[in-house]
């Protein structure tokens, strides 16, 4: 069996790349591209390039610890290009989902609620719905059934992650980032921020704290085939606050994360940790957005 908890290192690389159809005479970005240190990710070495050069770059924590940029451009341009490189070191240890299953979900939940270690700006902002984790009442209907309160914890993260991978489909195209979560539901199909923000919204449903979390994972070409450069991709799964401390769930993988996810920011929902985004200010009436992402192990 392969040991996925040892530590190991990767280099990422992501370069975003919009092409606009006529000059962009300003523009205005919030870029969150570097990642943060976690109990489990020590990060050795990071850099970002922009082109064009920007006027500004400025580099800040916000309210959830994740490392941010501003940037402005005013220098008139057609392409705008953000490349970042990144080598972590990571040894992410299994979960002890047995050892939780001492608390039911209710008994969790209300433990978190008073537990004096728990920081009450992060218990509220991650039990109380945000702009794309929705509680509305087939959400909730939803997340009861899964998680009944009288269910053993440990069961119930399991739960979380394997009844969305075995009853959603993963489909690209069927939603966007506008999509509600009634919506999803209603598709039973979707992408891995659906399926993220649909697992923190059970888990906030009943009480638990839950977040999103942004990054990347290690991903392996099928049998007979070559891995080609720039064929990676974001990732995004869950990560709920339990009396043990905090764990993290994939339900677009059906299991626990491991040392192969790399985290770079965590908030709310995709609003909070959206790799780039922006202001900017043209005549054009359109633009092509191009991104690569490479994920390599380096031992």
């Amino acid at each position: 069996m392969i040991d996925h908890h040892s530590r190991r290192r990767y280099e990422v690389r992501h370069r975003t790349a919009y092409t606009y159809s006529d000059d962009v005479t300003a523009s205005f970005e919030r870029a969150m591209l570097r990642p943060r240190e976690t109990e489990h990710q020590k990060v050795l070495d990071h850099a970002i390039e922009i082109s064009p050069e920007p006027d500004r770059l400025d580099e800040s924590v916000d309210a959830f610890g994740n490392w941010t940029h501003y940037v402005e451009i005013s220098t008139p341009h057609t392409e705008l290009v953000v490349a970042k490189r990144t080598t972590v070191e990571i040894a992410w240890p299994l979960a002890d989902l047995a050892a939780l299953n001492t608390w039911t979900v209710e008994s969790a939940a209300a433990f978190l609620r008073t537990a004096p270690d728990v920081d009450p700006f992060e218990h509220a902002a991650y039990t109380l719905p945000s702009t794309m984790v929705t509680l509305e009442d087939e959400v909730r209907a939803f997340a009861h059934v899964l998680l009944p309160g009288n269910r053993p914890l440990g069961e119930a993260i399991e739960a979380v992650y394997r009844e969305i991978y075995s009853g959603f489909t993963y489909s690209q195209g069927v939603t966007s980032v506008s999509t509600t979560l009634p919506e999803v539901l209603a598709a039973r199909a979707g992408v891995c921020q659906d399926f993220a923000h649909l697992g923190v919204a059970c888990l906030r449903a009943v009480g638990l704290p839950a977040r999103y979390v942004s990054g990347y994972i290690e991903t392996t070409p099928a049998p007979g085939t070559v891995k080609l450069e720039g064929s990676d991709a974001s990732h995004a799964w869950v990560g709920v606050l339990t009396p043990g401390g905090w764990v993290d769930l994939d339900p677009t993988n059906n299991h626990l994360a491991d040392s192969r996810y790399i985290v770079t920011a965590w908030g709310r929902d995709y609003r909070d940790v959206s790799p780039l985004k922006g202001i900017i200010f043209t005549e054009g009436s359109g633009s092509t957005l191009t991104v690569a992402v490479d994920v390599k192990r380096l031992d």
